[in-house]
């Protein structure tokens, strides 16, 4: 009888190969699109073939088209790698094969997913009333949260927009910064406020809002609902929320902190004070994928008003009977069916405990200042931001398009292109644990060798 798990172990095996010799790959792939279609297309097959042969096709057609996040030279978008115990929870999670949407569907999911979402607003410092649910990543964290403060902030008004929808309602202001996410304005349009609903204020040259132009924007308005970023996708600066949030709240608002990434800055002792006062706020986004290492996807939306998060999301049917004390996952995400996802966030926070979580982020953000201090050396390099955590933004004047092709195209590391103050600059993230000293040297000797 053939093994029902060969599959299983076999992929388990082509894995661990894929992981061990990593270092060996170039960062970036060099298949072309069409190398991949070709490799994995064809017409749709008559017969199938054995499940293991389906694993050794697949990845021997995957692999050169694979980029190699999970290393220690990429450095393009945020993105952390996987823990082990992470990387080993979700294994298990996929074989489990739990829904974890309710209680009643997966006690031990449901439980898994309560203590995760209590030990990350402790090493966080955030509420302990607070309500927490583990979405896909930090854009529908921001959906989920700014749905809450949606219903809240329009109840306050005198309007149940659970019952009545939006036609009719008072207009909600957004107030956020100029340097805002992207995945901000999508959120607004999801969730039916649109991007009209903006007010946006002006910021300094590192991308945080300035507290007088949000004291102004503000004033005299409701409903309101500011969002405030806890790390500048490119700068990595943090808005002065100590100052923010009791502006808001002084005008009745509610106040969400996009903190993707950086809100992890609240487990170190030597860089919580950059996210002074996000604490107070009202809802918060982040992910798990980033900072915390975990396989995407993993997102967490956490909100101090438990009423308004499950007023928001909740799930009700026939068939779908309140567990009442227990934890139901469909009460504060917008999904459904649902993979177990919170197992590899605990096994993450298990493995590292407090003091792993505060080591992981200071060291992404000491390896940071070395690609700056590195940069310095390099002519005709300019480091664009203030390095106050693990983003360094930079250029070469008009070569700077032409450096980043080249960096890219050697394979030794990969960096990302933006725009910084209307002009093409280089971005490098520095997020993943298994990053050494020795990857940013390497990292740094390429744009060393491209720019010569």
């Amino acid at each position: 009888m053939p093994d029902p798990h060969a599959a299983p172990r076999r992929a388990a095996e082509r894995a661990l190969d894929y992981l061990e010799n990593i270092d060996d790959r170039p960062v970036f792939p060099s298949a072309t699109s069409d190398d991949l279609r070709t490799a994995l297309g064809g017409p749709f097959p008559d017969d199938g073939v054995s499940p293991e042969q389906v694993i050794d096709d697949l990845a021997d057609a995957v692999e050169p088209g694979l980029v190699s996040v999970a290393g220690g030279r990429y450095f393009g978008f945020v993105t952390g790698g996987h823990l082990t115990a992470a990387l080993g929870a979700d294994w298990l999670a996929s074989a489990w094969d739990q829904n974890a949407f309710t209680y009643v569907s997966s006690p031990a999911a449901a439980v898994v997913e309560e203590i995760a979402g209590r030990w990350i607003k402790e090493v966080l410092g955030l509420p302990g009333g607070a309500s927490v649910g583990l979405v896909t990543g930090c854009q529908m964290a921001h959906v989920t949260c700014l749905a809450a403060a949606r219903f809240e902030v329009l109840r306050r008004a005198g309007w149940d927009v659970g019952r009545a929808g939006l036609t009719g309602a008072p207009p909600i202001k957004v107030v956020t910064g100029r340097q805002r996410h992207a995945t901000v304005d999508r959120a607004l349009r999801l969730l039916g406020l649109g991007t009209d609903s903006l007010a946006l204020v002006d910021v300094d040259d590192q991308g945080r809002m300035r507290p007088d132009a949000l004291a102004a924007a503000v004033d005299g308005v409701a409903p309101l609902i500011a969002i405030v970023q806890a790390g500048e996708v490119n700068t990595g600066s943090f808005d002065p929320m100590a100052e923010i949030v009791p502006a808001v709240h002084a005008a009745g608002g509610w106040v969400h902190v996009d903190g993707a990434f950086g809100l992890w800055a609240l487990a170190s002792s030597d860089l919580s004070g950059l996210a002074a006062g996000a604490q107070a706020a009202d809802s918060w986004a982040f992910d798990a994928h980033k900072w915390l290492n975990v396989p995407y996807d993993s997102g967490v939306a956490a909100c101090a008003h438990p009423a308004a998060h499950r007023a928001a999301m909740a799930l009700h049917g026939d068939y779908l009977a309140p567990t009442g004390s227990e934890y139901d996952a469909m009460d504060f995400v917008p999904d459904a069916s649902r993979r177990a996802r919170g197992m590899a966030v605990y096994a993450a926070l298990r493995s590292l405990g407090r003091s792993g979580v505060a080591e992981m982020v200071d060291q992404c953000c000491a390896l940071a200042r070395r690609v700056a201090a590195g940069l310095a050396t390099i002519p005709g390099i300019e480091v664009l931001n203030d390095v106050v955590l693990n983003q360094v933004l930079f250029d070469a004047g008009e070569r700077t398009g032409e450096l980043l092709a080249r960096v890219q195209a050697s394979g030794e590391t990969w960096f990302g292109g933006t725009t910084w103050a209307g002009k093409p600059a280089i971005r490098v993230s520095v997020s993943s644990w298994v990053t050494t000293e020795a990857d940013i040297d390497r990292a740094v000797a390429a744009i060393k060798a491209a720019i010569e």
